[in-house]
């Protein structure tokens, strides 16, 4: 292997590339989603591991006192070392579980009544929004800078 066909596989130029195949939406009582990791590749590599993710974006406040938090929602690792050859398409199904996580107004709002609606006037007044993402990141033997994917999902 040439001195340029490192450097490129180092930088992730000309190497696999990550596409995730998820559904759009997704119903909150599953407690997990299918989908699958495609991956392709414009020269040989060797992958050592595959880990996907599901993550909340929790936002909350507005202007300047808005803050946002990423909580990790599952995880799966596919520890399997494998080899992808120029040109080959790999497509790799999972099975993602997650767990929902809750602010105490969403605990409020799911009660109903007085309760409910105290949890909805506190989740309006703090502002807080919730968007939630699939990411695929996949190790790769040469690159410094591992190709990855994140797609949107809404829970429903």
């Amino acid at each position: 292997m040439g001195f340029f066909q490192k450097m490129k596989n180092k930088m992730g130029i000309g190497g696999v590339k990550v596409q995730l195949s998820i559904p759009e939406q997704a119903p909150k009582a599953d407690g997990s989603v299918e989908g699958k990791v495609i991956l392709t590749s414009k020269s040989d590599q060797e992958i050592k591991k595959i880990e996907i993710k599901m993550v909340e974006e929790y936002t909350t406040g507005r202007g300047d006192d808005k803050e946002t938090k990423e909580l990790t929602m599952g995880e799966i690792n596919i520890n399997e070392a494998m080899a992808i050859k120029e040109g080959e398409t790999k497509e790799i199904p999972f099975s993602l579980p997650y767990t929902i996580l809750k602010s105490n107004n969403d605990e409020l709002k799911e009660k109903g009544g007085a309760l409910g609606a105290i949890g909805k006037v506190g989740s309006f007044a703090k502002n807080e929004k919730s968007k939630y993402f699939i990411e695929a990141d996949v190790d790769v033997v040469s690159a410094a800078i591992d190709p990855s994917d994140r797609e949107e999902i809404k829970l429903v």
